[in-house]
Formats: C-alpha cells, sequence, structure tokens
C-alpha cells in the first residue's frame, strides 16, 4: 500500500470517529431530562412563569380585588419577578402593575404607548411593540399581535416567552382567532399556551379558543384562563365540555404551582 493511501485512510478513520462522536453527544443532549419551567396561575389571566434556573416573570397582574385569586395571594409583597409583562391597558390585566414594579423594583414590559405614560422611573418603563424582543435573565421575551382593544392607551399584543432549553409558552391575552397565530406557530413552536377561553362580551368561547388551537397551533399543554371570574363569562364545565377528550388540556388551580 502506498504512503498516501495509508495516509488517506488514517483521514477517512478519522473523520468516522469524530462524526461518530459529535452524533454519539448529540444523542446525549437530545435524551438529558428537562428542568422544569414552574407556572403558577394567580387568577384570572394573571400568571408568576419561574424559568429552570428561577427567572421569574409576573404576566398581567390583577390581583387585589380579584374575586379569583386566593386571599393569601393577593399581597403583591411576597412577589419578586424580574420583570413585569401586561398584554394590555384593560384593568382586569393591568391594575396591580405599576404598585408592583414600585415594591418590587421590577421593570414593567408593555407597549410603549401605554408604558410612557406610567409614574415609574424611565428604567422600570420598557416599552415595546409587536415584533419587538427583550432578554430578561435566560427568558426571551418576543411580542406578538393580539386581536382586541386597549384603553386608555396602546394596542393588545400577546408574548411568547423562550426558555433556554427550546421550550416557548405563548400567552395569548384576550386575543380572538386570527391568521397570523399560523406565523407564531411557525415561527415559535409554543410547546405550552395561556390560552383566553372566557367567551361572554370579551374575547373567545371555549369552542372558538379549542378552534384556534387545533387551527393554527401544536402545543403539548393548553392552560386556559379568563374564565369564571365574573358573571357572564364562562364556567370551568364550559371549558372542559368544549376540550373533552383533548389530553393536553390542563386546568389550574389559582394559587397552585405546578412544574411543566
Amino acid at each position: 500500500m502506498t504512503r498516501s493511501r495509508h495516509i488517506a485512510l488514517f483521514f477517512c478513520s478519522l473523520l468516522a470517529i469524530l462524526c461518530g462522536c459529535t452524533t454519539n453527544r448529540a444523542a446525549l443532549r437530545s435524551h438529558q431530562p428537562l428542568k422544569a419551567i414552574q407556572i403558577k396561575w394567580l387568577g384570572h389571566a394573571a400568571f408568576e412563569v419561574t424559568s429552570s434556573t428561577g427567572t421569574k416573570i409576573i404576566i398581567d397582574p390583577w390581583l387585589q380585588g380579584n374575586p379569583s385569586t386566593p386571599a393569601a395571594f393577593q399581597d403583591l409583597k411576597q412577589y419578586h419577578p424580574a420583570a413585569i409583562i401586561v398584554t394590555h391597558s384593560h384593568f382586569d390585566h393591568s391594575s396591580d402593575a405599576v404598585l408592583l414594579a414600585k415594591q418590587s423594583g421590577a421593570p414593567i414590559i408593555a407597549v410603549s404607548d401605554w408604558t410612557d405614560k406610567l409614574d415609574l422611573p424611565e428604567k422600570q418603563k420598557i416599552g415595546c411593540n409587536v415584533g419587538g424582543t427583550i432578554v430578561v435573565g435566560d427568558i426571551t421575551v418576543h411580542v406578538v399581535p393580539a386581536m382586541h382593544s386597549s384603553e386608555p392607551s396602546g394596542r393588545p399584543v400577546g408574548f411568547v416567552l423562550s426558555f433556554s432549553d427550546g421550550r416557548s409558552l405563548y400567552d395569548t391575552g384576550d386575543t380572538w382567532v386570527f391568521g397570523d397565530m399560523a406565523l407564531i406557530q411557525e415561527l415559535y413552536h409554543p410547546a405550552i399556551i395561556l390560552l383566553n377561553v372566557g367567551g361572554g362580551h370579551f374575547g373567545s368561547d371555549p369552542k372558538t379558543a379549542a378552534f384556534e388551537v387545533n387551527k393554527y397551533l401544536n402545543p403539548e399543554t393548553i392552560i386556559p384562563m379568563h374564565y369564571g371570574t365574573f358573571p357572564g363569562l364562562e364556567t370551568e364545565a364550559d371549558v372542559r365540555a368544549a376540550f373533552a377528550g383533548d389530553k393536553r388540556l390542563g386546568i389550574m388551580i389559582p394559587g397552585k404551582e405546578q412544574a411543566f
């Protein structure tokens, strides 16, 4: 065998070993257990989401006086979020945002038309709009469209939280179904959806919410919200009936934290 052939065989063998090691490492990584994301439903549309490394984000804080928030969770002093995100300025999503920001020192992330008017230091007002991205610890917050209204100012949005393990969570806000949900699925592939199902005069009812998930999204877990708080909103029984047979449905109990 010639010297050049020996060299060629050596490098081929080395390449095969390296490729095999790379494949094995990738296989090992893909089988490593995912570290839990902790989610606590605080009633209505309010949630506390904690990443696997402990970064906490409060979503749509209406806690004080919220009939679906347990009394033990209405005291804002117990919360220490890295950020507060608000989908829109309606009272049932934003009422406690400023006070919570003042007590905790956390910034508020919301559409800039609204944050600009808040009585907070500039460093605690992180204005955004559709298409924006904000990094909070090991969580990346993406701002996506929503079809609703927002008063006294701003526009409604949803948020996608991307975690370091590659998973993401989509908070729909109060949106009705719209075609660009297909783009949210294509871009972010949310594994967990916090889904408005309340119906009544203000948003998608459970049947429409189930339709939007089945039409445009493919989550592992569906967490319904914004129901049962007021007269006229759909009940838990209505939600269960609309999603009957869908094993992805995860009814949460306000105040109880679950790992995903």
